[in-house]
């Protein structure tokens, strides 16, 4: 029996972790195809290539690229006639979902990877979800809070919503090289014997780096070799939060646009903190599960997937949302306490590896592609 065709339609990735496990998962029971719509070659069409799975770029700068791709995907459907059409980030859904609705496919998938920001952000934009909606077939849900969108905010039919969280090859944050993390203190001038809080969200006013960063002034005023790593350091907020860090001593932190390598850099942090600003602005939150995978000890607000695994006290430090005085008593209570450090670091790789390993989330992935 022939297997069936999956094309995986991917817009504006660089370099994904997540779909490298998910090629790597599925190219044996899948002709699997990757249609990339970037400006130009990634870390990720490099990686499909090496491993020997089929990958075809769309070059695709933003919307003045639209029609012209959305002509070229739909002649691509056309004519390669997948099963399977599976979009993820909204320029490939709008495109690819649209595309294959023309060319006949009839299983036409999404996963959402964001929660209520058109709703709170661009309303103009919630028309761009709302045809997503319409178009798929199926749509992933990968936590509560957009299980919650979805149901509540856009009304969409239970029927099409699929429950399938993020699954990762927790190893990859567990098991890195000595030599890794002292290049990555190389490259980003981080020194042995500073006490490292690392934060890894993007400049944007919801994931709360701006309650972070006036929580590390006054912890750097008890611990003045405290280092602060702000990682994806780039976004529509990122002039705000630059000009916050005036008052922090230029020696006393670093802004990391993008460091390919984000388990060693995970290996770098002492303490790491993630403090999004309501319990639905996160849509998952990778970071949450990959922190402690990294067995780092972590403070969190409960967004996103967090607030379906995550225990005050037991695998992580949970403080209320928009609250720097709770950051700062939590990094002074964390770094002080070296047995409740390790107490979260045992429970927090325990429990995410109970819960997000790659396998689980492949399995539900396939007997979706194979209802």
């Amino acid at each position: 029996m022939a297997q069936r065709h999956l094309v995986y339609i991917i817009s504006h990735v660089e370099k994904s972790l997540a779909f490298e496990w998910l090629a790597c998962g599925l190219k044996h029971d899948y002709k699997l195809t990757f249609l990339l719509l970037n400006d130009k070659p990634s870390s990720l069409e490099e990686f499909l290539k090496t491993h020997q799975v089929e990958v075809k770029r769309i070059d695709y700068r933003g919307k003045r690229d639209f029609v012209l791709s959305f002509i070229k995907t739909f002649f691509f459907f056309l004519f390669t006639r997948p099963q399977i059409v599976h979009a993820h980030l909204i320029d490939a859904q709008l495109i690819g979902l649209t595309a294959a609705w023309f060319a006949g496919i009839r299983k036409r998938i999404y996963t959402r990877h964001t929660s209520n920001y058109h709703q709170v952000y661009h309303p103009s934009a919630v028309r761009f979800d709302l045809w997503c909606n319409r178009m798929a077939t199926q749509i992933v849900s990968i936590s509560q809070a957009t299980d919650f969108v979805l149901k509540n905010l856009e009304h969409v039919t239970l029927k099409k919503i699929k429950k399938v969280p993020h699954g990762f090859e927790l190893n990859t944050f567990s098991n890195v090289k000595e030599e890794r993390i002292k290049q990555i203190r190389r490259k980003w001038k981080i020194h042995d014997q500073q006490i490292v809080v690392g934060v890894i969200a993007r400049h944007i006013e919801w994931k709360g780096i701006q309650y972070i960063i006036p929580a590390f002034q006054n912890f750097l005023k008890d611990n003045p070799n405290a280092y602060l790593v702000l990682a994806n350091a780039m976004g529509p907020f990122h002039s705000k939060l630059v000009e916050m860090l005036k008052d922090v001593p230029a020696d006393r932190y670093s802004l990391i646009p993008f460091e390919e390598d984000v388990a060693a850099l995970y290996a770098v942090f002492d303490l790491y903190v993630h403090t999004p600003i309501d319990s639905i602005c996160e849509a998952f939150g990778q970071t949450y599960v990959e922190a402690l995978a990294a067995g780092v000890p972590s403070i969190f607000t409960l967004s996103g997937v967090a607030a379906e695994f995550i225990v005050h006290g037991r695998n992580a430090w949970v403080v209320d949302f928009k609250d720097e005085g709770a950051i700062y008593d939590a990094l002074i209570k964390l770094w002080n306490d070296v047995e409740l450090r390790k107490h979260l670091i045992e429970n927090g790789t325990q429990d995410v590896n109970s819960r997000f390993g790659v396998m689980p989330m492949l399995t539900s992935l396939r007997k979706i592609y194979d209802e």
